[in-house]
């Protein structure tokens, strides 16, 4: 499966942002999808995942009541949604899929999108 997020950019502190993963070559209902973050200078953490039928999400306890992890197996898609942006939430949000169970561990996701930038502003 191939991986495309998107929807990325700037935003001032307080505001809003949805991003989107879309997958391409296998039904993204396949996998177990997840976001993860990398900001400059950080190691790679978890955002959030969802399960094949979005039945069941996992947060990370800092994005609890802000993120809200969302897929569309119909159209192959999977979104976070993120309000109340912080400065400390800028990095390069990245999209994954996994063949096994839901996980915040980076090293049990198998493929990996690109990467989408998001800049927020204080």
């Amino acid at each position: 499966v191939q991986l495309q997020a998107s929807g990325g950019g700037l935003v001032q502190a307080g505001g809003s942002l949805r991003l989107s993963c879309t997958a391409s070559g296998r039904t993204s209902s396949s996998y177990v999808m997840g976001w993860f973050r990398q900001a400059p200078g950080k190691e790679r953490e978890f955002v959030a995942a969802i399960t094949r039928n979005g039945g069941n999400t996992l947060y990370a306890d800092s994005m609890k009541g802000r993120f809200t992890i969302s897929r569309d197996n119909a159209k192959n898609t999977m979104y976070l949604r993120m309000n109340s942006l912080k400065p400390e939430d800028t990095a390069l949000y990245y999209c994954a899929a996994t063949v096994g169970t839901i996980t915040d561990r980076a090293k049990d996701y198998e493929y990996w999108g690109q990467g989408t930038l998001v800049t927020v502003s204080s």
